[in-house]
C-alpha cells in the first residue's frame, strides 16, 4: 500500500490501484484556551507526575507549586520540570497560596477524596487522577460539591486525548458510521511492570486502574443509549507471579449494540492494540503494537482513509485533560471531562468487577463501589 499527501495534509490510501477516499479533518488534538494561563499546584510527584509536568511545560503553562508527603520526590520533578515552583508537604498548606487557580491532584483513590474536598472548598479548580473515586456516591457528592462552590471538577481520563481514539471519537460524533453497533477493543500488553508496586494490591488491576479508561470510551461511544448489563470474568496465567488476574473479558450490551473487550496484561512478546467500530455507514479500525504506536483505517463506500496523527498516548492525552479543563474555566462551561459525566463509565467498571466476582450479569449502577471499598 502506498500513500500520497492530498491537500488536507491526510494520507490518501492508494489499493489495486485506484486511491480512496480523503481522510475528514477532524478535531482530535489537545485543546488549549486562547488567553487564560493560570497557575497551577501539583499534589503528588509519583512515577505518572513526570508526564503531567512534561506536558505542561510543553504547553508553556507554569507549575507554581508542587506538593508530596516526600519532600525528596517533589525536589526532584522541581529540579527536572520547574524549578521556580515551592514545595510543600501538606495539600492545605498549598491551597493558602491565593495565586494558585488550578489544582493537579495525582494521588490514589484513597487518598484523594480528602485533596478533591480541600481543594473544591478553598474555591480551586481541581483535575483529579483516575479512576475518580472508588464509590459512585462520593463521586455525585463530589461534583455537587464542585457546583455549590462555582469551581470546575474533572477527571483526568488521558486517554480521550490518544490521537487514535480522539480522531475516531471526532468521526463518530460527526455521524460518519451512522448508528454504532459494535465495539472492539482487544489488547494485549506488558503490564508487568507494575509488580511490587502499590499497583500490585489493586485487586482488579486490569478491570479499573486501567481498564477505566476502556469504560471511560465506551461509555462516550454510547452516550444516549441504555446499557441493559455488562458481563465479565478475569482469571491468572498459568505462568504469572502477579497476584491480580493479568487476564480479562468484558461484553456490555444495549439493545441494539454491543462493546467487547479482551485484555491480556502478560504479554512479554509481540504486543498489539486494536479497536474496531462498526456501524451502518462504514468502520473505524485502529491497530498498533501500543498505545502510542496506532494507525487508523476508515472504511465506507468511498473506499478506506488513513488520517496521518501526531501526538502520543502520554503526552497529548495529559495536555488534552489540562487544556479542556482550562478552554472550560475561561469559557465558564462544563468541562467534556467533568466529575459527574465521568461516573458513566466509573459504573461500568464497577458493574464490570461485580459481574467477575459473582459470574452474573450486572447493571450499570447497581454495583455501587469498588470491591472491598
Amino acid at each position: 500500500m502506498s500513500e500520497e499527501k492530498n491537500g488536507s495534509g491526510y494520507g490518501l490510501a492508494q489499493a489495486g490501484g485506484s486511491a480512496s477516499a480523503a481522510a475528514p479533518e477532524l478535531p482530535y488534538l489537545p485543546p488549549m484556551p486562547r488567553t487564560y494561563r493560570p497557575r497551577i499546584g501539583l499534589v503528588g510527584c509519583g512515577g505518572i507526575s513526570e508526564y503531567h509536568l512534561r506536558a505542561y511545560r510543553a504547553m508553556g503553562l507554569e507549575v507554581s507549586a508542587l506538593c508530596d508527603v516526600d519532600p525528596a520526590r517533589a525536589e526532584r520533578r522541581r529540579a527536572e520540570f520547574f524549578p521556580g515552583a515551592e514545595i510543600f508537604t501538606d495539600h492545605r498548606e498549598l491551597l493558602r497560596r491565593s495565586d494558585v487557580e488550578v489544582v493537579d491532584l495525582a494521588l490514589h483513590p484513597q487518598e484523594r477524596v480528602r485533596a478533591i474536598e480541600d481543594s473544591l472548598r478553598a474555591r480551586r479548580h481541581v483535575l483529579s487522577q483516575k479512576p475518580f473515586v472508588l464509590d459512585l456516591d462520593t463521586g455525585a457528592r463530589l461534583a455537587d460539591l464542585a457546583d455549590a462552590m462555582d469551581v470546575r471538577l474533572a477527571v483526568n481520563q488521558n486517554g480521550r486525548w490518544a490521537p487514535h481514539f480522539a480522531w475516531m471519537t471526532s468521526a463518530v460524533r460527526a455521524g460518519l458510521l451512522g448508528r454504532v453497533a459494535s465495539v472492539d477493543f482487544t489488547l494485549q500488553w506488558d503490564h508487568t511492570w507494575t509488580a511490587g508496586t502499590p499497583f500490585e494490591e489493586i485487586r482488579h488491576l486490569v478491570l479499573f486502574d486501567f481498564g477505566i479508561h476502556w469504560f471511560d470510551l465506551t461509555a462516550r461511544l454510547l452516550r444516549g443509549r441504555a446499557v441493559r448489563r455488562v458481563t465479565a470474568s478475569a482469571t491468572r496465567t498459568a505462568f504469572q507471579q502477579m497476584r491480580p488476574p493479568m487476564l480479562a473479558a468484558v461484553n456490555v450490551e444495549c439493545d441494539d449494540a454491543q462493546v467487547r473487550m479482551a485484555f491480556n496484561g502478560h504479554v512479554l512478546h509481540g504486543q498489539e492494540d486494536r479497536t474496531v467500530i462498526c456501524g451502518e455507514k462504514g468502520t473505524l479500525r485502529s491497530v498498533g503494537p501500543s498505545l502510542s504506536d496506532q494507525r487508523v483505517t476508515l472504511s465506507n463506500a468511498k473506499g478506506a482513509a488513513e488520517p496521518r496523527l501526531g501526538g502520543t498516548w502520554f503526552t497529548s492525552g495529559f495536555q488534552g485533560a489540562m487544556g479542556e479543563l482550562l478552554c472550560s474555566i475561561e469559557e465558564q462551561r462544563a468541562p467534556d471531562h467533568d466529575a459527574r459525566g465521568n461516573l458513566d463509565g466509573l459504573a461500568l467498571s464497577f458493574a464490570a468487577m461485580a459481574s467477575a466476582d459473582t459470574g452474573r450479569p450486572v447493571a450499570p449502577g447497581a454495583a455501587r463501589h469498588a470491591p472491598g471499598h
